[in-house]
């Protein structure tokens, strides 16, 4: 079988179905001690979705793990659901917004007119109990933090690229049409041809043309032109949430950038071109976020931003393709600007 995980079946949802979240008190009474259902974490800025219904946007069979950066993961049981992103309530105000992961046992479908049996299980959790499961001190006197995104190698097994299967999932259950997997695949072995070693530059005009066939625009490039550990451009523009910003072109992007693709430290991804000359709204300042490795909280030196409707499609992730997760990028604001430039105001260094 694709997942050996053994456990009972889980629902034939596709994306798109509607579901109902459960109960408060029935899924307090799915989770075992440590807060969780096959490792996953329910988390307490959950609660607050029991008795609504919502639309599942995507089947969460495999997702990616860039902070440990194993690649693709598989799992089971789990969906995604339209618009339900953590806000960081519970975990120090944590402003990541990481696409919250449902597990079936917590779900219901929403045509159902009476509760279905519940999930059976060993050990339920209250609510001040699961409260707890989310930090803890550790013998520095640090906040360590718990969430899905810290425990997600845990709730999840390595998944091969090459594992012909999960495409399979990726359409049947409705996460990706046809049309856009064949288009993507292509791509990806046109871009494979950019890794071999030789003929880099024939290669990459190969690339390129095939893209533009495809896509309609330029391939993406995100190398930048300033040597690594000169200092590269910054802007301060205060944006706020609610804004309605352009994020600049591909180009002009590309002059801020080191040689590595960075700027002060935050990386420019090929998931991030598509949207260069587009024109969105500012969803919030970030300033500080959870560690996905050591569970710490990070201040950011300088806040980047987020963009409404802005994320990553996994269309260019080697070993990743599809994902679903839909992590929201950061922007520094010397990418963008604002649509009404008198209001800008900035400064290079």
């Amino acid at each position: 079988m694709f997942l050996s995980w053994k456990s009972r079946a889980a629902p034939r949802w596709r994306a798109g179905d509607w579901v109902e979240v459960r109960s408060e008190d029935a899924i307090l009474r799915s989770l075992s001690s440590d807060g969780t259902v096959e490792n996953m974490p329910l988390m307490p800025e959950m609660l607050k979705f029991c008795g609504r219904r919502f639309r599942i946007s995507a089947i969460a069979h495999k997702t990616c793990d860039p902070a440990h950066k194993t690649g693709g993961r598989k799992l089971m049981n789990a969906v995604h659901l339209e618009g339900l992103r953590c806000d960081g309530a519970e975990h120090g105000g944590c402003q990541a917004a990481c696409l919250l992961f449902w597990k079936t046992d917590w779900l219901k479908p929403a045509s159902e007119k009476e509760s279905a049996p519940e999930p059976s299980v060993q050990a339920g959790l209250s609510r001040q109990a699961l409260e707890l499961t989310t930090a803890r001190t550790d013998g520095a006197g640090r906040r360590i933090y718990s969430c899905q995104a810290t425990r997600l190698v845990e709730a999840t097994q390595p998944l091969q690229w090459w594992d012909l299967r999960q495409y399979v999932l990726d359409l049947t259950t409705g996460n990706v049409a046809l049309r856009h997997m064949l288009r993507v695949l292509v791509l990806s072995w046109a871009a494979a041809l950019t890794r071999l070693g030789f003929g880099y530059r024939a290669a990459t005009g190969i690339y390129d043309r095939i893209h533009r066939l495809l896509m309609r625009r330029p391939a993406p490039k995100v190398q930048g032109i300033i040597p690594v550990g000169q200092p590269t451009p910054t802007a301060d523009l205060r944006l706020q949430a609610g804004e309605e910003i352009r994020v600049k072109t591909n180009a002009a992007i590309l002059s801020t950038l080191n040689q590595a693709g960075n700027n002060r430290g935050m990386w420019f991804g090929d998931e991030m071109v598509p949207y260069c000359g587009g024109t969105y709204r500012v969803m919030q300042r970030v300033e500080r976020i959870i560690n996905e490795v050591t569970g710490e909280m990070m201040q950011m030196k300088s806040p980047c931003i987020t963009l409404d409707g802005v994320v990553c499609n996994s269309v260019y992730s080697r070993s990743r393709l599809f994902c679903p997760r839909a992590i929201t990028p950061y922007w520094r604001e010397v990418w963008l600007e604002r649509v009404d430039p008198r209001r800008d105001g900035g400064h290079a260094s």
